[in-house]
């Protein structure tokens, strides 16, 4: 399968993924449904490991727990805000981590100095995808919503911090089937110490349907979104990845019949707008057009 068509499959399964979250939320709670989510992944790639004889030993713990701390804390948190916002807002937010990307090289910059000039564009790409928050925000959130808005943004910029980590796992030789294990073990664990505070509730046919359903999608469309950027190219990858707030929007107005403005639709326009230029602009070699 040609790279843009896995970005465009993983994308609508991400999109459906986050809709049984909004949906299993009405029966579970965050924690339960990270350590399923965790499960389900586990079990999953361990079972394609055996089948395809590789290992899952590593000499990278210490990598790995970290890339796993950071990436379960932003799934957390994005898990709560699809809980309490319209599914296209939620995923709007977690699309951020290519705006907050940027932030990370704008401060790296900004305290490196060393005579490096600071891209006037990266910046105006920041403000911008900024700017585009508070119009997706503002019409769709109420005073009830803001520690869900917050929980949203939060969870883009740590999902920024995972990348970096996971770039850097890779670089050190880790195949991607054992990053995504031992991300899925650190849901797990995070799920099992949630779960302490907020309880277990009882299964349902449905709540369990949904719950396989998220983990078997999450799965899945990691390996996709993993291939295809393995043989694609990076800039059309990331356009394409953005394919998924369309597709949530869409999945949120037919399923959920989730209100979306006219602002709200401007705000995700320059957000992603913000998220492609900000990607281009971290390609290009330093120095390029200055």
């Amino acid at each position: 399968m040609p790279a843009p068509l896995l970005i465009l499959c993983a994308s609508f399964l991400f999109a459906a993924m986050g809709l049984c979250i909004k949906l299993a939320s009405a029966h579970y709670a965050t924690a339960e449904i990270v350590f399923y989510r965790g499960l389900v992944g586990a079990l999953t790639i361990a079972a394609l490991t055996r089948l395809r004889g590789g290992t899952l030993r590593t000499q990278r713990l210490a990598m790995h727990g970290r890339r796993s701390f950071t990436g379960v804390c932003a799934l957390s948190l994005w898990f709560h805000a699809l809980a309490g916002l319209p599914l296209a807002t939620a995923m709007t937010l977690n699309y951020m981590s290519s705006v907050w990307m940027a932030v990370f090289l704008l401060l790296g910059a900004a305290l490196l100095r060393g005579g490096r000039r600071v891209d006037a564009r990266l910046v105006a790409a920041v403000l911008a995808g900024f700017a585009g928050v508070v119009l997706v925000l503002r019409p769709t959130m109420g005073p009830e919503q803001l520690g869900y808005g917050l929980a949203g943004l939060v969870s883009g910029m740590l999902a920024a911090s995972a990348y970096l980590q996971v770039q850097a796992l890779g670089r050190a030789g880790e195949p991607e089937y054992r990053i995504v294990f031992y991300f899925s073990l650190g849901g797990m664990a995070a799920g099992v110490v949630g779960m302490a505070f907020s309880g277990v509730h009882a299964h349902s046919a449905e709540g369990l349907a949904l719950l396989l359903a998220t983990g078997v999608l999450a799965t899945v469309a990691q390996m996709m979104m993993t291939r295809a950027y393995a043989i694609g190219r990076t800039l059309s990858n990331a356009s394409l990845q953005y394919s998924g707030i369309v597709f949530s929007c869409l999945l949120g107005a037919l399923v959920l019949g989730d209100p979306l403005t006219l602002t709200a639709l401007a705000g995700i326009a320059l957000i992603v707008a913000a998220g492609l230029a900000a990607t281009w602009l971290r390609s290009q070699p330093a120095g390029a057009g200055q």
